[in-house]
């Protein structure tokens, strides 16, 4: 299930407040700290707990494959 693209345009890193970059509708990413959020059955889980950091490759690799909401 593919997320909004509304949606996408105001949801944002629990964290740092930040834009989040969607991967393939499977993860939502942000890229300055290198955290990954889950979507479980199209729901995204933006939990600071619930995220996984991230190493270079898979950085490089949500870099490439990542739509923002301004994409």
């Amino acid at each position: 299930m593919a997320l909004d693209p509304t949606l996408l345009s105001i949801l944002a890193c629990p964290q740092d407040k930040g834009p989040l970059l969607l991967v393939a509708d499977e993860l939502l990413y942000n890229p300055r700290l290198r955290r990954a959020y889950p979507i479980e059955d199209g729901i995204p889980v933006l939990l600071v707990d619930e995220a996984r950091d991230v190493g270079e490759a898979e950085h490089e690799d949500y870099l490439a494959r990542g739509t923002g909401p301004t994409d």
